[in-house]
């Protein structure tokens, strides 16, 4: 129903397209940013050095990202976009996400998550070399991140509605996302800097892109016949790289959340002591 650009195609595999295509450019960046280290080194980006790195994801794997979002960056300014026209268009496409996963085309809602992504980096890098920076601009991108989160695991509590296991993981995910990015705006609002920690908005992004990019390759190979839950109306797939990324962003975004709080407590009573 909604491999919406490729028409004639079963559902299975215009996912297993979006998936391939989704690969196959991760590939010729990797390639691509592997040579300008062999004979030009790294890409250096102050964003990047102030965001910093975590066990979950390296430092290099977001220089090659951001080196990589550079053309598209110049595209958007030479188009005349500003930051929040494209911050805009990624809510347009995290809706799109939401509707596509709750379908179940995990494929497709790979592609327009990664798509969100993107635009969700691009909007500051434009904001930044055109000039219009504002605390206006950054609150319209905190909200737009947070809806298109929202409908990111929306999407995915509609399709596994009859899984009571994984609505509760989702729903599990979705709180640890909400919790961490909470963590962060307290913190700010109270002037303390709190442990970096993980699962911030670049590692959860990643984690659950490649869980729904890598779904429908685990759903053709090994879930083909699948018909669960069998006391559902509608049997489905489950797609095990999803219900993975789901479990990671889980344990490690409640868990970073606690210990950022708890380290935002104990500074605000330092202080008042």
């Amino acid at each position: 129903m909604l491999n919406l650009f490729l028409p004639g195609l079963t559902e299975v595999n215009g996912d297993l397209i979006y998936s391939f295509v989704l690969l196959s450019i991760a590939a010729i960046l990797v390639l691509s940013y592997s040579l300008k280290l062999l004979f030009r080194g790294k890409a250096q980006f102050d964003r990047v050095d102030r965001e910093g790195s975590s066990a979950l994801l390296g430092k290099g794997i977001m220089e090659m990202a951001y080196w990589g979002l550079q053309p598209v960056g110049e595209l958007f300014i030479l188009l005349g976009f500003t930051p929040n026209a494209i911050s805009f268009l990624s809510l347009f496409f995290g809706i799109l996400t939401g509707v596509a996963l709750a379908f179940g085309h995990f494929g497709s809602g790979g592609f327009f998550c990664t798509l969100c992504s993107l635009l969700d980096s691009v909007d500051g890098m434009v904001a930044r070399k055109t000039g219009k920076a504002s605390d206006s601009g950054e609150v319209v991108d905190a909200a737009v991140d947070r809806f298109v989160e929202f409908f990111f695991f929306a999407g995915l509590i509609v399709y596994y509605h009859n899984v009571p296991w994984l609505v509760i993981l989702t729903l599990s995910a979705l709180l640890g996302s909400f919790m961490v990015s909470y963590s962060t705006a307290k913190a700010e609002a109270l002037q303390v800097k709190p442990p970096r920690g993980s699962m911030r908005r670049t590692e959860r992004a990643v984690y659950l892109t490649l869980g729904a990019v890598l779904a429908p390759i685990s759903i053709q190979s090994f879930e083909l016949n699948a018909n669960y839950p069998s006391s559902g109306l509608y049997p489905i797939s489950i797609g095990y790289p999803m219900v993975f990324a789901l479990f990671i962003v889980a344990v490690f975004a409640n868990g970073s959340a606690l210990i950022r709080l708890r380290a935002i407590a104990n500074a605000v009573k330092g202080r008042k002591n």
